[in-house]
């Protein structure tokens, strides 16, 4: 492979070695074989960030073994907060570069370590929301849809426009680890996969709906609900339902409209 490489005039080549939580002989013995034949430029360590003292180990023997240049920590949106970071960094002397948060190609980010203490603090991530949310929505049109419904004047494809643009943000679960404080504890009663489920429930019924009724949900009659229901293979409670929510959300917009946060107090007393 690196003999291709260098015939084919390529400028990085990438070796990834078999992944072990724990260590061997045999991968030890890869790991040498594969620096004399292929000095590399940069040796990063990938650490499970889920394995606790374990990893601690790993990292003493990759170092002994071949000079590590970084480290990339991994599984950032599972139930550990990363506080094996600061042990790994303190053993092998090198610094984090990146932390995994998921399984598709855009969840590896650049380290920042004050992202990272809040996280290990349960202080929640809001630079990493924001830039979520900026990589997420359009800005003009999600100051659109922020007028029309602060007027209360949004409609259900609004609505699901809405939803779709915070299912960009990536997995549901790394969002509500972001929220700081409160919100943060919080949000950890949720269950993502139920909220997900809900948000693929609307999608579908919204979806069996003509565009004038996604339009004009006043329309939506006791037939056209259960033509709805049928089309989406739900039943018309769930429609009646999801009417229900959007109307209770158009009336909290009416009324922040006009009275500000004062109006929070009627809305919820």
């Amino acid at each position: 492979a690196f003999d291709q490489a260098q015939k084919g005039g390529y400028t990085v080549m990438i070796i990834d070695t078999a992944g072990r939580s724990q260590l061997d002989n045999d991968l030890m013995d890869e790991l040498k074989a594969i620096t004399r034949r292929v000095p590399p430029v940069e040796t990063l360590l990938v650490v499970d960030s889920m394995i606790g003292q374990e990893a601690l180990h790993v990292a003493e023997g990759f170092r002994d073994t071949v000079s590590i240049t970084g480290l990339i920590l991994t599984k950032m949106d599972g139930d550990s907060r990363g506080g094996a970071a600061i042990s790994i960094r303190s053993v092998t002397g090198v610094a984090l570069k990146y932390l995994g948060t998921g399984e598709k190609l855009d969840a590896l980010e650049i380290y920042d370590p004050g992202r990272l203490a809040s996280r290990i603090l349960g202080m929640g991530d809001m630079i990493g929301l924001i830039e979520k949310a900026e990589a997420a929505f359009d800005a003009d049109s999600a100051q659109k849809q922020a007028d029309k419904m602060m007027k209360g004047q949004f409609d259900l494809e609004d609505w699901l426009d809405q939803m779709r643009q915070i299912r960009k943000m990536g997995p549901l679960s790394q969002i509500l680890e972001m929220l700081p404080g409160q919100l943060g504890q919080a949000a950890k009663q949720v269950d993502p996969n139920d909220v997900e489920k809900n948000f693929k429930h609307i999608e579908a019924i919204i979806n069996s709906m003509t565009r004038g009724e996604r339009r004009n949900p006043d329309v939506l009659n006791a037939s056209r609900r259960r033509r709805i229901a049928s089309g989406c293979g739900m039943e018309v409670q769930d429609v009646n339902k999801l009417v229900k929510q959007y109307r209770e959300t158009q009336k909290l917009m009416k009324t922040l409209q006009k009275t500000g946060l004062k109006g929070l107090p009627k809305m919820f007393g």
